[in-house]
Formats: C-alpha cells, structure tokens, sequence
C-alpha cells in the first residue's frame, strides 16, 4: 500500500502540465509553457537559494555588515571597552561625590545623627592640688 502511494506521487510529480501566457484582447498566445510539478519545486528551490545565498554574499562582501549588531572591527570593540571602564569609573565617581555632599548637607544642617562615630576616650581624672 505504502509502495502504491509512492508511486502515484512520483507519477503526480512527472504529469506534463501546459502553462500559456495569453494577450487578454487578441486572444493570441504570447508565450507557452510545458511544466511538471517536479520541474516547478526544483525551479522554486533554485531561485530561493540563489536568493538566499545572494543575501548572504551582499551582507558578507559589504559594508552592510557592519549594520548587524554584534560585528565590527577589532579597533571599535577595543574602543568601546575603554569607553566602557571610563563610564562605570565616572559613575562610581559621582556616586562617590554626591555622598560626599549629601553628607556635607546634613552637617551644615544640623541633621547630624545623635551618636557620633567616635568612641568616647576615657580622661583620667587629675587630682586637684591643695595649695
């Protein structure tokens, strides 16, 4: 059963088909052409990897792609990690200042905390002189 219906698709494959190309007004035949479904899937697949592979050498052979995200040079990735560890370096700066001045606020506001950072120094206590 399996064999038959192999068959009958090979045979649908290679059933001769006529395409004809007519002039709507005069009725004559501009172009005419003999088909098989196998010629027809074998052309389709030709055109679409030509075009595929067309795409493909555009984009490889130009500079199109430089576009694609991701490629570039050796010397732009190099630049970007420089401007990359400048960036994160500047941020931890700023972030460093404006602790820094946000402290400063609080002191010349008066809104310091009521515990201070340093540890209390014990004084030892002198005895007064009778004189």
């Amino acid at each position: 059963m399996a064999n038959q219906e192999f068959n009958n698709t090979l045979r649908r494959l290679r059933n001769n088909y006529r395409l004809v190309v007519m002039n709507d007004d005069t009725y004559e035949e501009v172009v005419t052409f003999r088909l098989s479904r196998l010629t027809v899937y074998i052309g389709l697949s030709t055109v679409f990897v030509l075009l595929v592979g067309l795409t493909i050498a555009l984009i490889a052979f130009s500079p199109l792609k430089y576009y694609i995200p991701g490629y570039g040079t050796r010397e732009s990735r190099t630049a970007l990690q420089v401007l990359k560890i400048r960036t994160d370096s500047l941020e931890t700066a700023l972030k460093y200042k404006e602790q820094y001045l946000e402290s400063v606020k609080k002191v010349l506001s008066g809104n310091t905390p009521s515990q201070l950072d340093t540890i209390p120094a014990p004084v030892p206590k002198t005895e007064a002189s009778n004189d």
